[in-house]
């Protein structure tokens, strides 16, 4: 069992929410064409070092524990994800974590982009067809 605050998780209901909605597709990371899930069950987004390797990264100077998975890990480096999904740019925060696993056919997963980075950029999953919607992709914000 997972537990977080006042959230514990049991690895079967991590995997009814991973089930929800997830897509994977390679996304374009600075040239490097990198195997990404796409999950809703997922708040924040997470790159392996390797693609970390490609971006801007940061160390942070209080570790923070997430739990990931079925397991609990401490993040102590950061990442400005600069990539195209679908040919489209985006940016985004990612966390930089050693291992995020590996998906259902046994290939690494080297990006998770979770469900902020999805809201953000207008991203939306059509899980019965196993494939983005990127007809509300956001290319100019408006704060308020």
């Amino acid at each position: 069992m997972l537990c977080q605050r006042a959230y514990c998780y049991t690895p079967r209901l991590v995997q009814e929410e991973i089930n929800m909605g997830r897509i994977r597709q390679m996304i374009n990371v600075h040239g490097r064409e990198s195997w990404t899930l796409f999950l809703t069950g997922a708040r924040n987004s997470y790159v392996v070092p390797a693609v970390a390797s490609l971006l801007t990264t940061s160390d942070v100077s209080h570790p923070i524990r997430m739990a990931l998975g079925e397991a609990v890990r401490e993040i102590k480096t950061t990442a400005l994800l600069e990539a195209e999904v679908d040919g489209l740019p985006i940016v985004t925060h990612a966390m930089v974590v050693d291992h995020i696993g590996q998906d259902d056919d046994g290939k690494p997963i080297e990006v998770l982009f979770g469900a902020l980075a999805m809201q953000q950029w207008g991203i939306r999953l059509i899980p019965e067809h196993e494939k983005l919607d990127m007809s509300h992709y956001t290319s100019e914000f408006v704060e308020y």
